[in-house]
């Protein structure tokens, strides 16, 4: 990965230069162990940013802590981080990024980098590639997991993140007010990383370090059930984003098996002239029926995928790009 030196992003108040309205957003939800930390850290990394944690129903005093170390404090009634992450989108109103979770675990020293990369190479969003500091920060489930649906998502979309499930990223505007975030949980991620590959956005990722949760801080992470939800919402956006091969897949198949069901067929009536299983005939018949449809479902919904992505191709356009920031939109 390619190294980039940090950036000032404070205010020059002698020279009046122009600077990036730095946002830190951090969902919160049952993080009394770990939020001060967090705030504090990135507080003391990024002074003149502005830092926000958005509470998820916290019962805890997440909340309260979170206020009294200074940061802007929202609520978020709808439970899930997909939906605190669409409040964060569309309440907060900067320049550049930062999101993280509240939890204490990612690296927030590497904010600066993660900046530097963006203004440098005009990027729309800046992976933090979690680099384990701890054997307690990741669990084995969790590695192997975000192993194979980032190997997935590589092999049906052509290309990848190395950690698609990271939770520190860094967005431009750009690529924040026009995301439509559809999400409701953790698979926030995923539709992330899918949405930045489909509009070709420009990317990178810089490592990280990745830490152990402080003491009295627990993961809201489920491996299974969340881990599906994953490859559920990777299958989804794939039917969604690539029509014509998901449903060609389905039309093979059925294809593939009233060919072979009519194998047996077609050699008797070479033989005798005669069709001798009529409903295994009918059944062929139906499957090579159901399999043109799948087709031609798929030849369809791709002209229509291609216009929903050129409106968000030309929504995305809309907006400056990073190094840009001077300009307000």
């Amino acid at each position: 990965m390619k190294e980039y030196p940090p950036v000032n992003v404070a205010v020059n108040s002698e020279t009046a230069m122009a600077t990036p309205r730095v946002a830190v957003i951090l969902p919160c939800y049952n993080e009394a162990g770990a939020i001060v930390q967090t705030v504090e850290d990135f507080r003391r990394i990024l002074p003149a940013a502005d830092i926000y944690v958005f509470d998820n129903n916290s019962s805890d005093g997440s909340r309260d802590l979170a206020a009294r170390a200074g940061a802007i404090v929202r609520r978020v009634g709808q439970q899930g981080k997909g939906h605190v992450v669409r409040r964060m989108f569309a309440d907060v109103d900067a320049d550049i990024y930062i999101m993280a979770d509240g939890d204490a675990t990612y690296e927030a020293a590497a904010a600066p980098a993660m900046i530097a990369a963006m203004l440098e190479d005009n990027l729309d969003m800046v992976v933090g590639c979690r680099r384990e500091e701890a054997d307690a920060a990741y669990r084995r489930g969790h590695r192997f997991g975000n192993w194979a649906l980032t190997s997935l998502l590589k092999q049906l979309f052509g290309r990848s993140f190395t950690d698609i499930l990271s939770g520190y990223r860094v967005f431009s505007r750009r690529f924040v007010k026009s995301f439509p975030v559809l999400s409701a949980g953790f698979e926030i991620e995923t539709e992330i990383s899918v949405h930045a590959l489909e509009l070709a956005m420009p990317v990178a990722e810089v490592m990280t370090a990745y830490g152990a949760r402080p003491e009295g801080s627990v993961s809201k992470l489920s491996t299974y059930r969340d881990g599906f939800r994953i490859l559920r919402t990777i299958i989804t956006l794939y039917r969604i984003e690539r029509p014509v091969l998901f449903f060609g897949i389905i039309a093979a198949f059925l294809a593939a098996l009233g060919l072979g069901l009519a194998a047996p067929l077609i050699v008797t009536y070479l033989d005798t002239g005669l069709v001798p299983r009529f409903p295994t005939a009918i059944l062929v018949t139906g499957l090579m029926i159901l399999a043109t449809l799948s087709v031609m479902c798929g030849l369809i919904l791709d002209t229509v995928v291609r216009g929903r992505r050129e409106v968000r191709r030309l929504a995305y356009l809309a907006f400056r790009a990073p190094s840009d920031f001077a300009r307000r939109d």
